[in-house]
């Protein structure tokens, strides 16, 4: 085997934001406020998970409307089942995700992936949009007792899929996953197409990858 690309999901594979966005309003509906994140607007909160999006909606209540004590926690897991129901309804792999895969497999490669998504949401929306049998290892928030970007789920997800760490690589979209890359000793190319767009490059990945007809020629550079 030449190598291991291991891949985020959220932001990275697909565009997530709109069904996340989605069940953080469900949970402002429930409570007579409408929807306080917008799809387009908020894409970039949607990408710092649940709570994120729960707090932000909540920032935007109006003064004169007052939360109970421990709404967070009462409408987190209401937020994590409107999710789960409804995992795949506007969800789209990004252009170009399949055939890239197939060539990375074609080259000899390992495909991984290591995502702060809960792993059983993560394992069902891989099944939705039918690649979950390309990966040989998918690791998530809870598989083991840490997530990124303490860099053991992504050590995890490499020898999980029968790879080296030192013949792998990381593809992401935030900061997190330069921090994982960083703390795994790893090289990472972060996608300008997710949430942050071409400015993620203020991080200073190793590599910024524009589209995913780009990736078998970037893995085939990094690991022959």
């Amino acid at each position: 085997m030449a190598g291991t690309v291991v891949f985020d999901l959220d932001g990275t594979l697909a565009d997530t934001s709109a069904d996340l966005i989605a069940a953080a309003n469900a949970c402002f509906q429930a409570r007579g406020l409408g929807d306080l994140l917008d799809p387009v607007a908020d894409q970039l909160i949607a990408f710092h998970g649940g709570r994120a999006m729960l707090r932000a909606g909540y920032a935007r209540i109006p003064a004169d409307r007052l939360l109970p004590p421990g709404a967070e926690e009462q409408d987190y897991p209401l937020l994590l089942d409107h999710y789960a129901a409804n995992i795949a309804r506007h969800t789209r792999l990004y252009p170009g995700v399949e055939p890239a895969l197939e060539a990375l497999k074609e080259q000899g490669h390992l495909l991984a992936v290591c995502t702060n998504k809960p792993q059983g949401l993560a394992e069902a929306l891989l099944r939705e949009l039918g690649v979950r049998e390309t990966f040989a290892s998918l690791i998530g928030a809870d598989t083991l007792p840490v997530r990124k970007p303490d860099p053991r789920p992504y050590r995890a997800a490499v020898e999980a899929a029968g790879g080296e760490v030192a013949a792998s690589f990381l593809l992401g979209d935030t900061e997190t996953d330069r921090k994982t890359a960083a703390a795994a000793g790893v090289r990472v190319a972060l996608v300008s197409f997710g949430p942050e767009g071409p400015g993620i490059d203020r991080l200073r990945p190793d590599a910024l990858l524009h589209h995913f007809d780009d990736l078998p020629a970037l893995a085939q550079g990094w690991l022959g």
